[in-house]
C-alpha cells in the first residue's frame, strides 16, 4: 500500500486512481498527520501530492523531515516535491511558471523515468513556484525548457521529485512514471477491476427499506447513479426531473425514455421554469448562480419530500471532480461550487445518497457499461446540474436564455453533420458577456459575441481543446450569426484545461 499525502491538489485523489489502475491500494491523509498515517498504514512508499500552496506561505501545509529519514521510498509531485526540497535544504522561487501542457526531457532515463517509452513527452504543469536549488545529494534527471530540476532523484534515500502531474491523462508516459515508483516501493502490480454490484451492495445496506428521491438530468452520472440505486432498492426509487427551463433542448423527452425504458422507474416531473428565472433576476455573479441553483433544487426536494414522508434521502449523481472544484478536501483551493456540493444547505432533511462521490467520469462510464446501461447513455455528452446558467456570462434572462439555447443547438447540430458530436467529450456555445461591432444589411449593428467551446477530456481534470475543421467552425459561426438574433461574431475558444475549466463560470 501506498500512503497519498494530500496537500490540496486539484489531482490529489486521481493519484490514487491511477495507482489503482495498476493495482496498487492507496490511503490518504493529511500533511501534519502523515507520522501517524505511516504507523498505522505501514505503507511501502510515500506520494507527496501537489497543492495550491506556496511553501513560503504563513502556514503553509508541510510534513515531518523524519519521513525522508525512514527508509521509505517518497515522490514528491508538484508542491510536494517543492515542500520536499525546502525542508532538505533546497530553494523554492515564484519563478519559471508552467501552466498547461509541456515537454518533458527526460536526461538520465533513471527512477521513475527507467525505461519509459519516449525520452521526450508532453505532461501536464501547473505550478508558480519552482525549485532553484537541489538538496544535498540530489541530481537531476529531467528538464523542461524553462525549468532545470523536473525531475530529480536521490537514489540512496530513494527520494523523487517531480514538477509536472504524472496522474493527469493528458500526460505520456504519466501511468510508467507511477509503475516506476510503485515498482520501487516493490508493489505487486495486479489491476483491480470496477464492481457495480459492490456498490449495489452498499446502498442496500446503506438505505435499507426507506425511500429515496433521486435528483436526475439524463446526463451520465444522475443516470448511473439512479440505475444502480434502483437495482438495490427496486420501486423504492423516486426519481425526479427538475425542469429548469436551462437544460438543452430535448432533456425532458430524453430523461422520460431512461426512466420509461431502461430504469423502469415512475418519474416525477416539476416545472419550476418560472421559479428559476426570477431567482435569477439580476444575478451576475458566477457563484451565487451556481448557489442560488443549488438551493433551489434542495428546497424543490424538500417539498417533494414532505409529500413522501417514508423517503429519508436524497440521491445525487455527484462525482469526485465535483467535489474537488468545491473545496474537497482540507488543503484544497475553491474554484467554484458545483450545485450539488456548494450549494447545499447545512440543514437540509435527507440524508445525502451519493454512491459515484469517490469516482470519475471514465469510471462512472464505465460503471455504468458494467451495470448494463446501452453504450449510447454511458457515452453522451455531460451537461451540468445549473445548465446555460453557467454558459451565460452574467445575469440569465428569458433574451440571453433563448439566444444561447439556439446557438447550443446549432453547433450541436452542426457536429452531428460533420460526424464529431460523438467523438467528443463535449461542445457547447455560450454567450461571453463581451459586446462588438458588426454590420448586417450595410447598417452598424452593436451587439454580443457568442463563444463555442469544444474539448476532448477523459475524467474532466485535464482536457484538450478539440481541432476543429475550419469548415465545420465557418459553418457554425455562419448560422449563429445568422439565426440567432443580436449576436454580433463568432469566437472559439483554445484554451486547454489547465490552465482553464470546462465552463466559463
Amino acid at each position: 500500500m501506498i500512503l497519498i499525502v494530500d496537500f490540496g491538489s486539484q489531482t490529489a485523489h486521481l493519484i490514487g486512481r491511477r495507482l489503482r489502475q495498476i493495482g496498487v491500494k492507496t490511503e490518504y491523509t493529511n500533511p501534519e498527520d502523515t507520522l501517524s498515517a505511516i504507523e498505522k498504514f505501514k505503507p511501502t512508499g510515500i506520494i507527496l501530492s501537489g497543492g495550491p500552496s506556496s511553501v513560503y506561505d504563513e502556514g503553509a501545509p508541510t510534513v515531518s523531515k523524519k519521513i525522508f529519514t525512514l527508509g521509505l521510498p517518497v515522490l514528491g509531485i508538484c508542491y510536494g516535491w517543492q515542500i520536499m526540497a525546502y525542508l532538505l535544504g533546497g530553494k523554492v522561487k515564484n519563478t519559471a511558471k508552467e501552466y498547461g501542457p509541456e515537454k518533458i526531457t527526460v536526461i538520465k532515463p533513471v527512477g521513475v523515468f527507467d525505461k519509459l517509452p519516449k525520452e521526450q513527452f508532453i505532461a501536464i504543469v501547473s505550478h508558480g513556484d519552482t525549485v532553484t536549488s537541489l538538496p544535498e545529494g540530489f541530481i537531476t534527471t529531467a528538464v523542461t525548457q524553462k525549468v532545470e530540476f523536473t525531475g530529480v532523484e536521490n537514489a540512496d534515500k530513494q527520494l523523487y521529485g517531480i514538477q509536472f502531474h504524472p496522474e493527469a491523462h493528458h500526460t505520456e508516459c504519466g501511468l510508467d512514471v507511477l509503475k516506476n515508483f510503485a515498482t520501487i516501493c516493490k508493489e505487486k502490480l495486479e489491476p483491480i477491476s470496477l464492481d457495480p454490484q459492490k456498490i449495489v451492495d452498499d446502498i442496500k445496506k446503506n438505505v435499507g427499506n426507506h425511500k429515496v428521491i433521486c435528483a436526475v438530468s439524463g446526463g451520465v452520472d444522475s443516470t448511473v447513479a439512479a440505475f444502480l440505486i434502483a437495482k438495490a432498492i427496486g420501486q423504492n426509487l423516486i426519481p425526479v426531473y427538475v425542469d429548469s427551463g436551462l437544460m438543452r433542448q430535448g432533456t425532458e423527452k430524453h430523461v422520460a425514455y431512461i426512466f420509461k425504458e431502461l430504469v423502469r422507474s415512475d418519474l416525477v416531473i416539476i416545472d419550476a421554469r418560472k421559479r428559476f428565472l426570477k431567482e435569477l433576476k439580476g444575478i451576475t455573479d458566477s457563484e451565487q448562480k451556481r448557489k442560488i441553483i443549488g438551493r433551489l433544487y434542495v428546497e424543490i426536494f424538500q417539498e417533494i419530500a414532505a409529500k413522501y414522508p417514508e423517503a429519508t434521502f436524497l440521491g445525487q449523481g455527484t462525482i469526485y471532480s465535483d467535489v474537488i472544484e468545491s473545496k474537497g478536501s482540507k488543503h484544497a483551493s475553491h474554484i467554484k461550487s458545483h450545485h450539488n456540493v456548494g450549494g447545499l444547505p447545512k440543514e437540509l432533511q435527507l440524508k445525502l445518497l451519493e454512491p459515484l462521490r469517490n469516482f470519475y467520469k471514465d469510471e462512472v462510464r464505465e460503471l455504468g457499461r458494467l451495470a448494463g446501461l446501452p453504450e449510447e447513455i454511458v457515452m453522451q455528452q455531460p451537461w451540468p446540474g445549473p445548465g446555460h446558467a453557467v454558459n451565460i456570462m452574467g445575469e440569465v434572462t428569458e433574451k440571453r436564455l433563448s439566444q444561447v439555447m439556439q446557438a447550443d443547438q446549432i453547433v450541436v447540430e452542426e457536429m452531428k453533420n460533420a460526424g464529431l458530436y460523438s467523438k467528443v467529450f463535449e461542445c457547447f456555445a455560450l454567450m461571453t458577456g463581451a459586446y462588438s461591432t458588426a454590420v448586417k444589411g450595410d447598417f452598424r449593428v452593436y451587439a454580443e459575441v457568442i463563444a463555442i467551446r469544444s474539448y476532448d477530456s477523459v475524467d474532466i481534470m485535464t482536457a484538450e481543446w478539440t481541432r476543429i475543421p475550419h469548415e465545420v467552425l465557418a459553418q457554425i459561426s455562419t448560422r449563429i450569426v445568422n439565426e440567432v438574433p443580436d449576436v454580433s461574431r463568432v469566437v472559439y475558444d483554445i484554451t486547454s484545461k489547465p490552465p482553464a475549466t470546462m465552463r466559463w463560470e
